[in-house]
Order: structure tokens, then sequence, then C-alpha cells
């Protein structure tokens, strides 16, 4: 049988956040109807990741995959969640899958939340982007966001710059401000988060001499099959000790 794959969100007091959430859940329950998906909330929203490994256990499932929906591995990824596995129930097998980013099918889905907000592939080569993270006090988190950046301007677009809502700089309307002075005929905002929430509100705000600003990524199909991916290399292992 195939591990459980269990998602496990930051959580927040956003009601937007969980419903996110929950949306992206349905669309990868539509993607692998025979795998089964459960969901875990670190803080504020319920069920928390403990009590669904505890509820796990109890069913008698064994394997299990846990896969962080970051986009960025840093403190949450790297202490949070480790340490929130390491207290589940001894008799459950649990590996923990990479997180989300950086992946291709991340671009993608950028790119077709701009579509969506109104610009067209004939716009890229007029309209400079700010990537707009949440941000982090975590260098490699930071120096992801940057690659990405310099990664997406490669594909057409007149110039990208990266901003973060929090613990680092520029500010996504200093960005703005930025490609403007570079001469953009346009400037579009694209939110590198997964869901709503206080951090992507700020960025909604600094987004506001911008001519164009995306959604949040959310339960974009591309999400949806970068977080398959993520499972799909993890559960190998798994399934292989299981087989041993």
């Amino acid at each position: 049988m195939n591990p459980v794959l269990l998602l496990i969100a930051h959580g927040s007091r956003d009601p937007r956040h969980a419903a996110t959430v929950h949306a992206l859940v349905r669309r990868v329950r539509s993607l692998r109807p025979d795998l089964r998906v459960e969901t875990g909330f670190l803080d504020f929203n319920i069920p928390s990741v403990q009590g669904v490994l505890e509820s796990l256990a109890a069913e008698g499932v064994r394997d299990v995959v846990a896969l962080p929906l970051l986009l960025t591995r840093a403190f949450h990824a790297k202490a949070d969640i480790p340490a929130v596995l390491r207290d589940a129930p001894p008799q459950l097998r649990i590996r923990q899958a990479e997180v989300l980013g950086p992946s291709p099918l991340l671009l993608s889905a950028l790119e077709r939340r701009l579509y969506e907000a109104g610009l067209t592939p004939a716009d890229k080569s007029s309209t400079g982007v700010v990537l707009a993270s949440a941000g982090s006090t975590d260098p490699e988190a930071i120096a992801v966001i940057a690659e990405i950046a310099r990664e997406w301007r490669h594909t057409g677009w007149c110039a990208v710059r990266p901003a973060f809502a929090s613990a680092s700089l520029p500010r996504t309307e200093d960005a703005v401000s930025e490609l403007r002075a570079l001469g953009c005929e346009r400037v579009a905002v694209a939110p590198y988060v997964l869901a709503p929430g206080f951090l992507p509100d700020r960025i909604a705000r600094g987004a506001a001499e911008a001519d164009v600003l995306a959604d949040v990524l959310g339960p974009a199909p591309e999400v949806a099959r970068v977080l398959l991916e993520r499972y799909d290399a993890a559960r190998v292992p798994v399934l292989a000790a299981v087989g041993a």
C-alpha cells in the first residue's frame, strides 16, 4: 500500500489560509484518487500535526510521507517540522519530503497567476516582475529566492526582482520602484506564497503602485503536481524499507 501523504501547513488566524490549503488538498486528491491525503497544521488551525499522527497510528497506519507545504527550506522545514515528527507515535515510519521549491512547475504556476490577472505572453518583454515572497532570516532561503528571480528573468521578462514581506529587503514597493526606474513599460507583482494571510496582505499593499497584482499560488494545478512529485520521491525509500 502507498504511504499516507501528510501535508503539513503552517496555519493562520486568517480563515482564507486553511480554506486555500483544503482547496489544494482537493486538487491533489483529484489527481491521485488512490492516495490517502491528510492535512495537519503547525499552529492556529486544527487538526494539529501531532493529532493527525496519533490518529493514523491508532488506525494501524505504519508508513507516512510528511510533506511540508513550504516553498523554501527555512526554519520550519529544518527545525519545527522535524521536532514534531520526532514526537510521533513510535510505530509510525515517517519520511519527511522535500519542500516544494524551487521547481519549474512553480514558475509555470506564477505565470499562470499573472496571466489570470490580465497579462499575456506578448507582454513579457515589456513587463518587469516582482517575485514577492514572505521573507526569512535563513540565508539559504533568501539565496533560493534570488536565484529563482534570476532564472525567471531568462524566460523573457523585461526584468525580475526579488522582494520580501518580512525579515529581508527589499520590500515589494521598493522593487516596484526599481523596475519603474529601469524603464519597464509595466510592473507586475507575483506573490511567491501558497495561501492568503498577514504577509501576503503586506505584499498586496506593497503592490499598490504596480500595474498588475497576481493571486497567491493556492490550488494551482502545477502546485498539486509538485506536491505529488515530492511525495513520489520520498515514498520510494519508505517502500524499499518496508520490502526489506
